[in-house]
């Protein structure tokens, strides 16, 4: 995986997060910095995190799989990404306390263990690719925070996300097959 390649899974990953972020900021009648910066940190070390978590859960077994690696890829990658356009969307929530936003951060980083999963698989530098996912979330999680007053089209933004992960896995997926 590439530069550009990662930078477009962590912009897909981050995707949930953003919506979650602009909810937040749509619902928060206290528009801060300080709430968006922590909105923000919880994402984007989640988003750090799981992938992590997913690469080293599955890198004892990958050797055996290395055959089908690219349609397991694929699969993954395109479930995330239908997954991430369909879901229903979330009851409005204005708290940025840690019983609040530790479950919002796992919900919203699920795919980005998945993904963990994939880096597995791929030659990719693990250490970089987590840093950047983790960089575009925290600030697309900002971002999002401070939109969120202008913004009320939250299904886009997933559809969008969606798509650029399964994106990513049809184009691994032709690589390995071409």
């Amino acid at each position: 995986m590439n530069l550009i390649e990662i930078i477009i899974t962590g912009i897909g990953l981050a995707m949930d997060a953003f919506t979650v972020s602009v909810s937040k900021g749509i619902s928060n009648k206290n528009l801060s910095k300080k709430n968006g910066i922590k909105i923000s940190l919880y994402f984007g070390i989640f988003q750090m995190m799981m992938p992590l978590l997913g690469y080293f859960i599955s890198s004892s077994f990958n050797t055996h799989l290395e055959k089908l690696d690219h349609w397991i890829v694929f699969f993954i990658l395109t479930g995330i990404g239908f997954m991430m356009m369909i879901e229903k969307e979330e009851e409005e929530n204005n708290k940025v306390d840690r019983k609040t936003m530790i479950p919002l951060a796992i919900a919203t980083s699920i795919d980005a263990f998945a993904i963990g999963v994939t880096f597995s698989f791929l030659k990719v530098s693990l250490l970089k690719a987590v840093i950047i996912i983790g960089i575009i979330t925290f600030l697309l999680s900002y971002i999002g925070f401070i939109l969120g007053n202008k913004l009320g089209k939250r299904k886009k933004s997933k559809t969008i996300g969606g798509l650029l992960i399964i994106g990513i896995g049809l184009k691994i997926l032709i690589e390995h097959l071409m």
